[in-house]
């Protein structure tokens, strides 16, 4: 039995839950987010939402705790919402937004311009002797993440110099290189 499956979701308040044949969808101040399941069942009792396993195979008791966390997410997500930084570390490396596109200078012989998702707020911060930082905000945790990561993937962290794109208070285990 999951013990991340088995623990209740509470609900805020001002959050609203329905709970379909096999759809939930998440009604909140940030928005609205909905996530088809199967092979468990999802019961809402006042403000608590409980999710049991229909079958003992395999696949359902590992879906069981990964249900529950996608719509722990969600009801999180549309009551407070998401924030992820990225900071951009190197010599020349800049960002600027503009509306749904992001502008990034990596030291490539072009800048890269990414056109982001409307669901996805987007913020850059440029103060002088400090690394650029990106802000994204968003209330589904699943495409602020797949945004963040395709914004890593343009230039990841290296680990000699430390040079890259990476998360604010990430570490990058540095190598020494040669020895001269």
């Amino acid at each position: 039995m999951s013990r991340i499956g088995s623990t209740p979701i509470i609900v805020p308040p001002d959050v609203k839950v329905n709970i379909d044949n096999q759809s939930i969808s998440v009604e909140g101040k940030l928005g609205v987010l909905q996530q088809s399941f199967d092979t468990v069942q999802i019961l809402q009792k006042n403000n608590e939402i409980l999710v049991s396993n229909e079958s003992p195979s395999k696949q359902a008791r590992s879906k069981h705790g990964l249900y529950r966390s996608l719509i722990a997410n969600m009801v999180e997500g549309v009551s407070k919402g998401f924030t992820l930084q990225l900071e951009l570390v190197g010599v020349g490396y800049r960002a600027s937004s503009n509306g749904p596109l992001l502008d990034l200078s990596l030291g490539f012989s072009h800048n890269i311009i990414l056109a982001i998702a409307p669901e996805v707020k987007v913020e850059t911060k440029s103060e002088r002797g400090k690394n650029p930082i990106i802000t994204l905000t968003s209330h589904d945790k699943q495409l602020l993440g797949q945004v963040a990561a395709k914004i890593r993937s343009f230039r990841k962290p290296e680990p000699y110099k430390g040079k890259g794109i990476r998360f604010v208070g990430e570490y990058i285990r540095r190598k020494a290189g040669k020895s001269a």
